[in-house]
């Protein structure tokens, strides 16, 4: 943090840097004096279990997500999403704490990590803070972390428990550009062959990345059956707030493509749970 703190301005962190370096060669980030690697910061590296939490370094190549045991034992909708990053290559280098950042509303890491409750731990030369995830982002490409003071540590995240699983799933073009028409990560919990709790997800859903939340409430304490599957995806499509892009899908697509996507994330993290 003191090199952070005292390097000549502007400045920014880079670790895979496959987000940033694209961004300031095509104009779309503010010219930067000095890049400050942190790809050896023992911290941003972990993936470890520390108390009733999995942490999960900001700087962890996704690849390594989608590798390691503690994450495919409690974050599967995450290690779906990491899986689903860019391709091999980048996927070696990207970071989820660049996908996290960048704070973009369909960003795959980003939704996985929302639909399963992640804090996120971020640093500065006064100390640490922990930050509810949802609270992170102001706007498409905006975030409260303050550009060149605080840093992006890593996320917290619960440990799955008997009658809870998660599921990731998403759309993209068939001709394979990197990047979802739609997305959307479910977690659940089930108590007697109902739903307890769930969260769901879905990208891009609004200018920040957003939560069903009123299609949950309709759903817990209920079963899975055609009627209130149905009822849910109605209460979804009522407050999510799909936009056209000429680069994705408009918006009249994806709320088509949403309830076949729905329907899938929601079964297959039903028939996940022991």
């Amino acid at each position: 943090m003191q090199a952070l703190a005292s390097a000549p301005r502007p400045l920014a962190p880079i670790a895979g840097g496959t987000d940033l370096l694209l961004d300031l060669e095509q104009g779309r980030h503010s010219p930067v004096q000095t890049l400050i690697d942190i790809t050896e910061v023992k911290e941003l590296l972990a993936v470890e279990i520390r108390a009733d939490r999995l942490f999960i370094g900001a700087g962890v190549p996704v690849n390594r997500i989608v590798l390691d045991p503690p994450t495919g034992a409690h974050a599967q909708a995450l290690v779906e999403a990491c899986d689903l990053i860019g391709g091999p290559q980048v996927r070696n280098v990207a970071t989820l704490g660049g996908n996290v950042a960048h704070a973009l509303p369909a960003a795959d890491g980003t939704i996985a990590l929302l639909a399963l409750n992640a804090e996120a731990e971020i640093a500065s030369v006064s100390g640490t803070r922990r930050v509810p995830f949802a609270e992170l982002f102001l706007g498409p490409g905006k975030s409260v972390l303050r550009h060149g003071e605080e840093l992006l540590v890593g996320f917290y995240l619960p440990l799955i428990e008997k009658g809870q699983a998660s599921s990731f799933k998403r759309i993209m073009r068939p001709q394979g550009v990197a990047l979802p028409i739609i997305n959307l990560a479910i977690w659940l919990e089930q108590r007697k062959d109902t739903i307890k709790d769930i969260r769901i997800a879905v990208g891009p859903g609004a200018a920040i990345p957003w939560r069903a939340r009123d299609a949950e409430q309709g759903l817990i304490g209920k079963s899975i059956n055609d009627e209130t599957v149905e009822a849910a995806l109605e209460t979804l499509l009522a407050h999510v707030g799909f936009r056209s892009s000429l680069r994705r899908a408009s918006a009249d697509y994806r709320r088509h493509l949403v309830a076949t996507l729905f329907k899938d994330t929601l079964e297959t993290a039903w028939s996940r749970i022991d």
